[in-house]
């Protein structure tokens, strides 16, 4: 079983603060040498802690096509969010539930980790609005003192995800990440970083700190 536990400093995503954090548990469970159970928490906040932005929980099972680089996955996810509304001290609260599915594939090229992540995503937004979103995730990891990551290893960290919408505005948003991070062991590892969130004419930037555990 491997979770993430991540808290995230970000910039700009508030009325009332400049500093909020994110706080992320992910979690893979291995049921057998095929399937995987995957679960995830994450508590967004404006703040520091106790502004609720945006509570999202999600779970699926995965499906193993080769023993570790290529996994199929179908699950479901419930994402509350409380968006303040301009010019104004109240908030929106909007509930949505979705559906989606996904393919991780994994490369090794020496020194250097590549993740490809590819998902579908069927959004139902306060119970009747339709939405369907891509979602395509590029991630690598660069070794630095080792030629592979292994334990007591200093790597740098980068991320690209692009999501785009069925109709209307094809662009959603896109998240660039960049960091440097250390792997203590076979357990646990840990990141900091920049993110910068693009939405059309807008964006959010915010300062990732990440802890990684296995178990």
């Amino acid at each position: 079983m491997a979770f993430a536990f991540c808290i995230v400093s970000t910039f700009g995503f508030s009325q009332e603060s400049d500093l909020g954090n994110w706080i992320i548990y992910f979690g893979n469970k291995k049921i057998n040498s095929k399937f995987n159970w995957h679960h995830e928490v994450q508590y967004r906040n404006y703040n520091a802690i106790g502004d609720l932005e945006q509570l999202l929980l999600r779970t699926g099972i995965g499906y193993n096509l080769t023993e570790k680089n290529n996994n199929l996955l179908l699950g479901y996810g419930f994402i509350r969010s409380e968006n303040y509304i301009p010019l104004a001290e109240d908030k929106a609260i909007v509930n949505e539930h979705r559906v989606y599915q996904q393919f991780i594939t994994k490369q090794s090229f020496g020194r250097v980790k590549v993740q490809h992540r590819y998902r579908l995503e069927e959004r139902w937004v306060d119970d009747s609005d339709f939405k369907l979103r891509f979602r395509y995730f590029l991630a690598l990891n660069v070794a630095l003192n080792h030629n592979d990551m292994i334990d007591n290893t200093v790597y740098l960290s980068a991320y690209n995800e692009l999501f785009i919408n069925h109709q209307n505005s094809l662009f959603d948003r896109n998240r660039l990440y960049g960091g440097v991070g250390y792997k203590l062991n076979s357990l646990v590892r840990f990141e900091l970083g920049y993110m910068n969130q693009f939405f059309g004419s807008a964006n959010r930037d915010q300062v990732n700190v990440i802890a990684f555990v296995s178990f």
